[in-house]
């Protein structure tokens, strides 16, 4: 299983996963053209496209949704909360699309991918667990606090994508008005740099191969900061990696391991 990493900040959100030539999207936060170009900037070919999953209605995860899934004539899957807060009652998808319940799991093509609620300032905001080949990756940005629930469906993922958004230091001495810089440090916002390393802590495992340092404020976080944050809790187990708002990631290549 491959993962791509091909946008992830606040202007915009973009995942792909690819195993044996096919793939489906996560986000869409790009315009059409944009995202076919980081495609192609990570190293995928010419997969085959199966489906686009939305975490929330938020415009950097979803204003490029409806583009996208007509170009590539593929069903986009949300929750009834995203459908409607994202407006695509009123657009024309493709056949198929579908609205899920959080703790649904979908099987598309080689694909399972399970859904679970996070806590963030959206109507029905998901996470997902996706799962192809025995590999195993987690996609968590956007959420104000990890509880219980979160930590379980991250524990023995292969691969992670994990919001690191913002330093903590930055943010309450930063230009922001206080709102909002309320606002991100809430249980509802984002994930400091400090919480994020501290659920990464709890959920690494010897099988873990990488994590994706996701959705870095451009204001209020340095990708510096955010892997320091991370190495102090993991040292040198698995690859970190920060994401970014301006490029797209080389693809990621997921492999479960095997013990004889």
């Amino acid at each position: 299983m491959n993962l791509g990493v091909l946008s992830s900040g606040s202007n915009g959100n973009a995942l792909v996963v690819e195993h044996e030539g096919q793939c489906i999207f996560f986000d869409a936060g790009l315009s059409g053209c944009e995202h076919l170009k980081r495609m192609q900037q990570a190293g995928f070919g010419a997969p085959c496209p199966l489906g686009l999953f939305v975490s929330h209605e938020h415009g950097d995860h979803s204003r490029g949704a409806g583009v996208l899934a007509r170009k590539w004539k593929v069903p986009v899957f949300s929750t009834k909360g995203t459908f409607f807060g994202s407006g695509f009652n009123r657009q024309n998808l493709p056949a198929g699309s579908e609205r899920f319940e959080n703790g649904d799991t979908i099987n598309l093509g080689p694909f399972r991918v399970t859904s679970f609620r996070i806590s963030h300032d959206a109507i029905d905001p998901t996470g997902f667990v996706v799962e192809a080949g025995g590999a195993r990756v987690g996609i968590a940005t956007d959420m104000g606090e990890a509880g219980p629930l979160v930590l379980s469906m991250l524990s023995g993922c292969d691969g992670l994508v994990l919001e690191f958004n913002h330093d903590l230091e930055m943010l309450w001495d930063g230009p922001y008005p206080w709102p909002l810089k309320q606002r991100i440090s809430s249980g509802l916002g984002h994930l400091s740099n400090d919480d994020a390393a501290a659920l990464l802590g709890r959920i690494a495992h010897g099988g873990l191969k990488v994590c994706v340092l996701a959705h870095l404020s451009q204001e209020n976080n340095t990708p510096e900061l955010a892997l320091e944050s991370a190495r102090r809790v993991t040292g040198d187990r698995f690859a970190l990696v920060a994401g970014s708002r301006h490029y797209a990631l080389p693809m990621i290549q997921i492999v479960q391991e095997v013990f004889l």
